[in-house]
């Protein structure tokens, strides 16, 4: 702000009334249509042209379709805590190594920090959404070299005007009023925006916790695999040692001994096999842990059959228990406010401004009472501001607003779907495994009994080796098919509560308990 345009001006050195008497004097040679037009602005400040907001309505059955009768009667009258926290679900596998590397992989897996970071981030879009509410003050201090001109001092064309330098030290005030609620949506965009992120960390938090238990299980159930071919290379070895015997003794053929030592070959090939896909799956259960393939190993143990019944409740407890559904619904609500922004472009904007200081031609006179002044402004032409045409802009802007919710709107439904599909597969999953499982162990108790019955016949004369071989492969296809079972049946139980957004045991506290690193980072 230069002298020039300096509307208002402080006089002499007087008492400190007399800056009011001149303030009054200023305001009141300002047109007496425009007390009127700012009190119209007032009561307009705050009006939202935002749509009304509803979550959009969805299709929701009234019970899952893969859900077992009887499971699902015992599991309503339990009736499930579906408003809970869901904290460390995990524990009901009751396994204190799972529960360990859960534990680790909250507090130094990078995807979940990076999450946290994008949930600090939205929170200070926020806080700067918010700040538009607030006048902004600022302070400013300096020189200027300035040279007027004749015509704006009213002298001749030719007139000889010196340049002057003028110092000025000032606090600068503007503030717009929210005609139309253009920041007050801004602010539920952002608002809305926040609390997407907060869900999505959920959703991030809950993924990974779900990968490290999935991610266990098949390394327990490769460590199974790896303990019956581990017994099956100790007996076809002990085998082939008899036969050679029996070969030299002339008992039998040269044929059995190449049958023993090819299945033998095969067995140990097939446990190679096996401890390449483990040490595979141990490097990305470390990453998952943000760790370095070099810097973890899990000790081997077989997996135990798991038996965990998970309570799915009803299909309504979805939409509020699953979090990347919350997170498509707060999208909704964002864009939704984002074409409130983009409407309030079409009226005007109403920015009051002012400055409050003290300007002198000498650094030495800066601060004397005589040097004050203030301006009040802009006082015409610009305390409102409408574009009247801009080639189509603001409209395309306001199409793209509303083509962007209906696109949010369409994600949020598809994820309702897909969210109701995973729980249906799962659900399916378990139901039928346990079928299978009961059908399984029947078929490994009749290959074992297989086994024993063609080894007594072989010792006996009364069948060829090749029978023992082809009932020894029987009980080992068998058992290998069970534990296949028993991990794939581990690994829907964690895919089932993911599906449904998580545990129930947990208190509040649980979750900040179990990632400190990264929700500490998210709450800075």
């Amino acid at each position: 702000m230069n002298s020039n345009n300096s509307a208002l001006r402080a006089g002499p050195a007087r008492p400190g009334g007399r800056l009011m008497v001149r303030l009054d004097a200023a305001l009141a040679r300002l047109p007496r249509t425009l007390p009127t037009a700012l009190t119209a602005a007032l009561v307009l400040a705050g009006c939202s042209l935002a749509p009304v907001y509803e979550r959009p309505a969805v299709e929701t059955p009234a019970a899952f379709k893969e859900l077992d009768p009887a499971a699902a009667a015992r599991w309503q009258a339990a009736a499930p805590a579906e408003h809970q926290h869901r904290g460390q679900w995990w524990k009901v596998f009751a396994d204190d190594t799972l529960d360990a590397l859960e534990i680790q992989a909250l507090a130094a897996n990078q995807d979940l920090q990076a999450a946290a970071a994008r949930l600090t981030q939205a929170r200070a879009l926020e806080g700067s959404a918010r700040a538009d509410r607030l006048p902004q003050v600022n302070a400013s201090f300096g020189p200027t070299r300035q040279r007027a001109s004749p015509a704006s001092q009213g002298l001749e064309h030719d007139a000889s005007v010196s340049p002057q330098t003028l110092w000025r030290a000032q606090a600068d005030i503007a503030y717009e009023v929210d005609l139309f609620g253009r920041v007050a949506s801004s602010v539920e965009a952002a608002t809305a925006g926040t609390e997407q992120q907060e869900a999505l960390f959920r959703s991030v938090l809950l993924a990974l916790q779900a990968d490290v238990a999935q991610a266990y299980f098949e390394i327990r159930a490769l460590d199974a695999e790896q303990a019956l071919y581990r017994g099956t290379v100790d007996l076809r070895r002990e085998a082939l040692r008899l036969i050679e015997r029996r070969f030299e003794a002339g008992d039998i053929g040269e044929l059995d001994v190449a049958r023993a030592r090819t299945e033998l070959a095969s067995a140990q090939s097939e446990s190679l096999g096996i401890a390449r896909r483990r040490a595979i799956a141990e490097h990305a259960l470390a990453t998952l842990l943000g760790k370095s393939p070099a810097e973890f190993s899990l000790p081997p143990q077989p997996l135990a059959r798991v038996a965990v019944a998970v309570p799915p409740g009803l299909p309504s407890s979805l939409l509020e228990r699953r979090p990347d559904i919350a997170a498509a619904e707060r999208a909704m609500a964002a864009a939704n406010a984002r074409i409130g922004v983009a409407r309030a472009a079409f009226f005007p904007r109403l920015s009051l401004t002012g400055a409050l200081g003290y300007e002198s031609a000498e650094l030495g006179d800066l601060f004397d009472w005589s040097s004050r002044t203030f301006l009040l402004g802009p006082l015409a032409g610009g305390i409102l501001s409408l574009p009247l045409f801009d080639g189509g802009r603001r409209q395309a802007e306001l199409d793209r607003s509303r083509a962007a919710y209906e696109e949010d709107v369409a994600r949020y439904r598809q994820t309702v779907l897909n969210a109701f599909r995973e729980v249906e597969d799962n659900l399916a999953a378990l139901r039928i495994i346990g079928d299978q499982t009961r059908a399984q162990d029947e078929a490994v108790s009749a290959a074992e009994r297989t086994a024993r019955l063609s080894q007594l016949q072989y010792r006996e004369g009364a069948t060829s080796y090749f029978e023992v071989i082809d009932a020894d492969r029987s009980v080992l296809q068998q058992r290998r098919l069970a534990v296949q079972l028993d991990s794939e049946r581990a690994r829907a139980a964690v895919g089932l509560i993911r599906a449904l957004g998580g545990g129930w045991e947990a208190p509040p506290a649980a979750a900040a308990a179990s990632a400190p690193a990264a929700l500490a980072s998210a709450q800075r």
